[in-house]
C-alpha cells in the first residue's frame, strides 16, 4: 500500500508540473524526426534496389528502419532520463519534505519502489506513444512483429537501468542540476566504455564489451531475446536500486 501511495503521488507530481510534458514533447518530436529521416533513406535505397537488384541484398524493414530507429531512441533516452529522475529525491531533500516522508510509516524500500515505478510507468507510456511508427510501416509493408516487441522491451529495460542510476544520484544531493549532470556522466560512461574494447585485448576487451550498454541492446532490435542481455539490465537496475536504498537508510540514520 505504501508503494502505491508514493506511486500515485509521483504520477500526480509529474503531470502537475511541466516535466512530463516537456519530456514527452522532446522525445516524440526528435524520435519522429529520426523515423521520418530513416524512412526517407530506406525509400531511396528501395528505389535504387528496384533498378539494380544488387542493392536489394539484405534489404528489409527490420534492419533498414526498426534497428536504427530503436538505436536512435536509446540515444534520446540517454539525454532525457537524467531530467526525469533528477527531482525525485533531490527536490524533496532541498524542500525538506524527504525527511518528513521518511518519518511516515513507510519503509525506505516502499518509497524507493514507488518513485521507480512512477518513472518507469511514464517511460512505458512514452514508448507506447511511439507505437504509431510500426503501425505506419504496416500500411505499406509487413514488418516482423517479434523484433518490434523485443525492441521495445529492450528499450524499456534500458530506461529502467537509466532511471535506477538517476535515482541513486538524486538521493545523494539536494541540487537537481548536479544530480542530472552526475547521472548523465555516469550513463555516458556506460555508453562509451565499449569503445575501449577495440583498443584492448583478451579478457579486458571482453569486460569492456560486456559493460557496454549498447552491446546488450543491439540483439533486442534484431528480435533476439537473450538471457544474458536481460540479466545485464536487470542486474544493473537491481544494483543501483540497492545502492539508493542504502543511501536512504544512511540518511534516515543520520537524521
Amino acid at each position: 500500500m505504501g508503494t502505491l501511495a508514493v506511486f500515485k503521488k509521483e504520477i500526480r507530481s509529474y503531470f502537475s508540473s511541466p516535466v512530463a510534458f516537456v519530456v514527452f514533447i522532446i522525445f516524440l518530436v526528435i524520435s519522429g524526426y529520426f523515423f521520418y529521416s530513416i524512412l526517407l533513406y530506406f525509400s531511396l535505397i528501395s528505389m535504387q534496389a528496384s533498378m539494380n537488384p544488387a542493392f536489394a541484398t539484405g534489404l528489409n524493414v527490420t534492419d533498414g528502419i526498426l534497428r536504427p530507429l530503436f538505436a536512435n531512441m536509446s540515444v534520446i533516452l540517454l539525454f532525457l532520463m537524467p531530467l526525469l529522475t533528477m527531482r525525485l529525491f533531490a527536490e524533496e531533500r532541498k524542500q525538506g519534505t524527504l525527511e518528513l516522508l521518511l518519518t511516515y510509516p513507510l519503509r525506505d524500500g516502499e518509497v524507493l519502489l514507488g518513485k521507480f515505478l512512477a518513472a518507469t510507468a511514464l517511460v512505458a507510456l512514452l514508448l507506447f506513444a511511439t507505437g504509431i511508427y510500426p503501425l505506419l510501416l504496416g500500411l505499406w509493408s509487413e514488418p516482423e512483429l517479434y523484433p518490434i516487441l523485443t525492441g521495445y522491451f529492450g528499450l524499456l529495460l534500458l530506461a529502467m537501468t537509466f532511471i535506477s542510476l538517476g535515482l541513486l544520484f538524486s538521493s545523494l544531493t539536494e541540487n537537481q542540476i548536479v544530480a542530472a549532470a552526475l547521472a548523465f556522466g555516469a550513463l555516458l560512461l556506460f555508453w562509451i566504455i565499449g569503445w575501449a574494447a577495440t583498443l584492448a585485448e583478451g579478457d579486458w576487451a571482453l569486460l569492456f564489451r560486456h559493460l557496454s550498454i549498447m552491446e546488450h541492446l543491439s540483439s533486442f532490435a534484431r528480435g533476439v531475446l537473450e538471457t544474458k542481455d536481460v540479466l545485464y539490465y536487470l542486474g544493473l537496475t537491481g544494483f543501483f536500486l540497492f545502492a539508493t536504498l542504502k543511501s536512504l537508510e544512511v540518511r534516515r540514520w543520520k537524521g
